[in-house]
C-alpha cells in the first residue's frame, strides 16, 4: 500500500471516530419490582422466569425497584437466582426490606450496597437511584416515605454533575396517589420535584426525563412538567388488605403464607423490558397476566382506584424532552 492510500486510510477513520463519539445507540434495561419474597408461595418461580427472560433478552442491565425480600438466610436462593444474570444489576431498597426488624443497614451489607442512594453512567445517560426511607423526625417510627436533608443535597450535587440525561428510580414514587387507607409517594414530593425542575431548566441538555417507582402496585405514567413519572406494578400481586381476606390458593397455602389471603395475585410474575432509543423515545415492553381468584372489584374494592388495578405491566410508547 502506498504512502498516499495510508494517509488517506488513517483520515478516514479519524473522521469515522469522529462522527461516532459522543452519539449513544440507545439502552434497554429489565425492569421489575415489589416481588414481596416471603409473601407469595411461588416467589422462587416468578423471579426465576424474570431472569430466565432477561439472559435471553440480554439488556443493559437490570433493576428491581424495592420491596424484594429481607437478608433472611432462608431467601438466600432466590438472591443467587437474581445474581446469576451475568450482566450489571441493581437493587433499590424498599420498605418491606426492613420487616422482621432488620435494619436498614443489614440489607444494605447483604447487597453489597455501600450506600442506599446512588447513580451510574450508562450508554451516555444518567442513572439515579434514591431511598424513600429516611426519617422525617428523628421520632419517626413505622415504614417511612421521606428524602432526607443529607440524601436531596446528594441529588442535588449529583444532578449538577452529570453530563447526559437523567432517569430516577425509587420505590417510594415522586408522584402521590390515595388509597382506602394510605397515602403513596414520599412526603416531601413538592420539594424534590422543585428540585428536579429547577434543575431541568438550567441544564436543558441533561434533562431528567423520567422518573420510575413501585410500591403502589398501581399501573401508570403521567407527564408532569415534561418528566414522565412511570409507576410499575408488582411482580406478584396487589395488595388489597384484611378487609379483603378471601381463600385463594387454598388452606394449605394460606396456613404457610398469611398474608397471601389479603392480595388480589396474578397469575404469571409481571416484569418488563424498558427501551430508550436514541431520538428520545422510551418503549415500555409491557407484560399482561390475569388475576387468580376474585378481582378487586368483585370484592367491592374503592372504585377510584380499580383504573390503576389490572394484572399487567400497559405497553407504553412516550416521547421524552431531551
Amino acid at each position: 500500500m502506498t504512502m498516499r492510500k495510508l494517509m488517506l486510510l488513517s483520515c478516514l477513520l479519524i473522521v469515522l471516530t469522529t462522527q461516532t463519539e459522543g452519539k449513544t445507540g440507545g439502552i434497554r434495561f429489565g425492569l421489575c419490582t415489589d416481588v414481596h419474597i416471603p409473601t407469595m408461595h411461588d416467589s422462587e418461580s416468578r423471579i426465576t422466569r424474570f431472569i430466565d427472560d432477561m439472559k435471553k433478552a440480554k439488556p443493559d442491565f437490570i433493576l428491581e425497584m424495592g420491596d424484594f425480600a429481607t437478608p433472611d438466610p432462608k431467601f438466600a436462593r432466590c438472591f443467587e437466582i437474581w445474581n446469576s444474570f451475568p450482566g450489571p444489576k441493581y437493587h433499590v431498597i424498599g420498605n418491606h426490606e426492613m420487616d422482621g426488624g432488620y435494619k436498614r443497614e443489614q440489607t444494605m451489607a447483604f447487597l453489597g450496597m455501600k450506600s442506599s442512594y446512588y447513580s451510574f453512567d450508562q450508554n451516555e445517560f444518567h442513572f439515579i437511584v434514591l431511598d424513600g426511607n429516611d426519617k422525617k423526625n428523628p421520632e419517626a417510627k413505622g415504614y417511612k416515605q421521606f428524602i432526607g436533608a443529607a440524601q436531596a443535597e446528594w441529588l442535588r450535587q449529583d444532578l449538577a454533575a452529570t453530563r447526559y440525561p437523567v432517569v430516577i428510580f425509587s420505590h417510594q414514587g415522586l408522584v402521590e396517589y390515595q388509597s382506602e387507607d394510605e397515602t403513596y409517594g414520599v412526603e416531601n414530593w413538592k420539594d424534590i420535584r422543585k428540585m428536579l425542575n429547577d434543575h431541568n431548566n438550567s441544564h436543558p441538555g441533561k434533562r431528567v426525563v423520567a422518573c420510575f417507582n413501585g410500591h403502589t402496585h398501581y399501573d401508570d405514567a403521567v407527564l408532569i412538567d415534561g418528566i414522565w413519572f412511570i409507576t410499575i406494578t408488582s411482580m406478584s400481586y396487589h395488595w388489597l388488605g384484611e378487609k379483603y381476606a378471601h381463600p385463594t390458593f387454598g388452606v394449605e397455602v394460606d396456613k404457610h403464607f398469611k398474608w397471601i389471603q389479603y392480595t388480589a395475585p396474578f397469575k404469571d410474575p409481571l416484569y418488563t423490558i424498558v427501551e430508550i432509543t436514541p431520538k428520545g423515545l422510551l418503549k415500555v415492553a409491557g407484560k399482561k397476566s390475569q388475576w387468580v381468584g376474585a378481582t378487586p372489584a368483585e370484592l367491592g374494592y374503592q372504585k377510584s382506584r380499580l383504573p390503576f388495578m389490572r394484572p399487567e405491566i400497559t405497553r407504553r410508547r412516550l416521547k421524552l424532552t431531551m
